[in-house]
């Protein structure tokens, strides 16, 4: 190499002669060890003058002028739905008192909305609109519609072998026309179907694509980059509905007919669809262009599980089961165990600030009736109505929180008192958005059709 020994390219007339100084003597000195004691002692700094306005105070001043990116997550869970959709009426009435207005929406608050299975349908409920200017339903519709429509969603048919899917997703009875007409009622504007671009807010609702083998997520942003991504908002609830042995799978397309998928149940994917939201807000800097890290962040994520949400059961009883017997825990397991995961991995993601925010709303499994074996798909009128007890119970209940390497813990809260905790800090959150310099959020615009 061309230098002198120090491995220091000799400058050129071009270069700078205090740059290169500078970087001999890191190398020499620096890299090899300094003898001199006054280059490396560090130069004591006085404590600054006391003020009002102390660092603590500058760094909450800044970090008010960034905000918060408001998410809402909602959790799969077939009739286990009333539970969040309880939760979710509680929230929309506690933002009507706080913020004094008696329109006030979910809608109104949160920034972005995931949710898969069920979850995925209140989401799309909540944040559809037909005419781009308010949301189509209530949040006291959510579990309103699961509680009146159960039986035309999950029903089965006593004369065919191929259970309540087949007859849900392919007429079902004259009497309620199953799922599908239901989604396209509720997703029409006039003649036209509503579709990921007729939402107020972005979106994420997940599905399994047997096609591609691989997740695959319905966004609103992605919706609006290109129309090869924007789908039937009725034909995105029933794909991330599709369970497997219940629902066929959905063979669908998008609008312009690009791109096609073989969705199955979102669950599949993504059970608890939290940490999906998180990186979506973390990676968008085109619509969230100030957030830093989950200290910008404020999550709601709502769950279905809870400890004896289902039926137990004894080793006596399950050691005599065979192959076929446990196809039903196991599906269950496996989502619940996975939506619990991913709970317990964003609380830790959000450390020292995983009690102010990020909160999780679910059954802690204490005082709480056992449920038929198939609560999940039980729609009958007994079923509902424990479901409905039982989710009221759990917002009575103490929240259950995620501590960082050691399971969960009972907090000192009620599932009542967090949501209304949350729900006023959404409404500082969104009366203080009017005083900022520079916008919170940037959202990609939908730009009328001339049609």
């Amino acid at each position: 190499m061309e230098g002198n020994q120090s491995g220091i390219k000799e400058p050129s007339i071009d270069s700078d002669k205090l740059s290169y100084e500078i970087f001999s003597i890191l190398e020499s000195k620096f890299l090899f060890g300094y003898d001199e004691q006054k280059l490396w002692i560090p130069k004591q700094i006085s404590p600054p003058d006391p003020s009002p306005q102390s660092a603590e105070a500058v760094n909450n001043a800044i970090k008010n002028q960034r905000g918060k990116i408001c998410i809402l997550s909602i959790d799969g869970g077939g009739m286990r739905g009333l539970l969040p959709g309880k939760a979710l009426a509680y929230l929309e009435l506690s933002l009507k008192t706080k913020s004094g207005n008696p329109d006030a929406r979910i809608a109104d608050y949160f920034d972005v909305a995931a949710g898969t299975g069920i979850g995925g349908i209140f989401t799309a409920m909540l944040f559809a609109t037909k005419d781009r200017r308010r949301p189509i339903f209530k949040a006291e519709e959510t579990w309103k519609f699961l509680a009146d429509n159960g039986n035309s969603i999950y029903a089965s048919s006593p004369r065919s072998s191929r259970g309540f899917l087949h007859q849900c997703f392919n007429g079902g009875s004259s009497k309620s026309g199953g799922l599908e007409k239901l989604m396209k009622e509720g997703f029409t504007s006039g003649v036209r179907a509503l579709t990921l671009k007729d939402t107020l807010k972005p979106i994420l609702i997940p599905c399994y694509d047997l096609s591609s083998s691989a997740p695959f997520l319905f966004s609103r942003a992605d919706a609006l980059e290109n129309d090869s991504f924007d789908f039937r908002l009725a034909e995105v609830c029933r794909a991330t509905s599709a369970q497997p042995g219940l629902f066929e799978p959905v063979a669908m397309a998008s609008v312009d007919g690009q791109t096609k998928c073989v969705a199955l149940d979102g669950s599949l994917a993504m059970s608890n669809p939290t940490a999906a939201a998180i990186t979506h807000v973390l990676h968008n800097k085109q619509e969230f262009p100030f957030v830093r890290g989950v200290e910008d962040i404020l999550v709601l994520s709502l769950g279905t599980t809870g400890q004896l949400l289902e039926a137990s059961y004894e080793y006596d009883q399950v050691k005599k089961w065979k192959a076929k017997d446990w196809a039903s825990p196991i599906a269950r397991i496996s989502s619940d165990s996975s939506a619990d995961v991913v709970d317990n991995a964003v609380s830790m993601a959000f450390g020292q600030s995983r009690s102010s925010n990020y909160i999780r709303i679910q059954a802690n499994g204490s005082n709480l009736g056992r449920c038929v074996a198939n609560v999940d798909t039980d729609a009958s009128p007994k079923n509902v109505k424990m479901l409905i007890e039982t989710a009221e119970d759990m917002l009575k209940q103490k929240n259950v929180e995620s501590v960082m390497f050691g399971g969960k813990r009972i907090g000192e809260q009620s599932n009542y008192e967090k949501l209304d905790w949350i729900a006023g800090e959404l409404v500082i959150e969104h009366q203080r958005r009017s005083c900022r310099i520079a916008p919170t959020v940037a959202f990609k615009q939908v730009y009328p059709n001339p049609s």
